[in-house]
């Protein structure tokens, strides 16, 4: 069986990690990409669609507001940057609530919620992509969005209403982004949230106390809240 994706969003970068995210689930068939609402009314009337992967704020008319005015809607999984819309969205009924940047393990999470509520037994999948190796990010660095290989990232620090990313490297990016958003991006399995100011890349641990990790070059501080967690992962 295979669900059919309809992607709303006025950003293209946005659009396209989205496409190659469903490109990459062999359950998941993507019928079209619309920029706003008016195109995606069209889409809806043109195509079958099982499923919105639907941006909140768009110009002209909220993505919210969109969707009530479906008489019929499919499901919908909202993706955005705006953490403040989630009660509204889950009002909604949604599927899911994905903040930006997303990356493919929080999706992946969000299709398999998908195939339950459709009745689909076991998880799709994972198909075969050239598009995007599961080997980088995409990171707005100023006004562009940078590719980042994530075994050249060694950690990344909260600063402020920013994050530093500290690449093995020895470069360091100033993101405009926060802490829980980069740690949504990063692959959980590559990466370890330590303290609320610290994620660090698991391979480029080299030891290990109650208190703290060791980097090459860098002692990174154990979070309290964080230590019963830290300790399982690394003892595991």
């Amino acid at each position: 069986m295979k669900i059919h994706c309809l992607v709303i969003d006025d950003e293209p970068p946005a659009l396209k990690i989205l496409a190659t995210y469903i490109s990459r689930i062999s359950s998941l068939e993507i019928v079209g990409q619309c920029k706003n609402a008016i195109e995606a009314l069209d889409a809806l009337q043109k195509r079958q669609v099982d499923v919105i992967f639907l941006d909140i704020k768009m110009p002209e008319i909220l993505g919210t507001q969109f969707l009530k005015n479906l008489s019929h809607p499919p499901k919908v999984i909202f993706v955005t940057a705006y953490r403040e819309y989630a009660v509204d969205g889950f009002d909604l009924d949604a599927v899911d609530y994905l903040v930006k940047p997303v990356s493919f393990e929080r999706f992946f999470k969000a299709i398999t919620k998908l195939n339950h509520l459709m009745g689909l037994e076991t998880l799709p999948a994972i198909a075969e992509s050239k598009a995007m190796p599961e080997g980088f990010v995409y990171i707005k660095v100023e006004k562009n969005m940078k590719k980042i290989f994530l075994n050249d990232i060694a950690y990344v620090e909260g600063w402020k209403d920013h994050v530093k990313v500290f690449l093995a490297s020895n470069k360091t990016l100033v993101v405009r982004q926060s802490m829980n958003a980069m740690e949504n991006l990063l692959s959980e399995r590559l990466f370890l949230r330590v303290h609320r100011s610290y994620l660090v890349a698991l391979d480029k641990i080299i030891g290990y106390n109650g208190f703290s990790v060791q980097l090459d070059a860098k002692e990174i501080p154990i979070g309290r809240l964080y230590k019963q967690a830290v300790m399982e992962r690394l003892q595991s």
